[in-house]
């Protein structure tokens, strides 16, 4: 018997911007959503530097981590997508001190357009 997936929905992430759940968990795997750079508590975007926005959307990953019972050393795929790729050195200065012990298995695309007009994107997988 197939165990039913389950949906992860937190305020302490930014709500989805279209009809896709903020995470979902299915067994000991959970698969995050592609997180932006948005503020949950204020709705607004935090993106004035890269750092700053890699540093918003992996507090809102990890806030959903947490919430599904996860851990940030669970992460074992990290999809990070960049409108520039020029920012790619401090957007990984920023992503080292996130993932410090095993770091996931990672690929990083430029692309030329992200919701809301942001700068960067960033999906996982993380199993227990």
């Amino acid at each position: 018997m197939s165990v039913a997936k389950k949906p992860i929905q937190i305020p302490n992430a930014p709500a989805p911007v279209g009809p896709y759940s903020q995470a979902i968990q299915k067994e000991n795997t959970l698969y995050i959503s592609g997180q932006i750079p948005i503020n949950p508590n204020t709705g607004l975007l935090e993106m004035e530097t890269i750092e700053m926005a890699t540093n918003r959307v992996l507090q809102n990953i990890d806030a959903l981590l947490t919430e599904a019972g996860f851990h940030k050393d669970d992460v074992v795929m990290v999809s990070i997508f960049m409108k520039d790729l020029n920012d790619f050195q401090a957007m990984n200065e920023i992503y080292a001190t996130y993932f410090k012990n095993t770091a996931p298995a990672r690929q990083t695309v430029e692309v030329s357009k992200l919701p809301l007009g942001v700068n960067i994107e960033i999906s996982c997988i993380a199993q227990k």
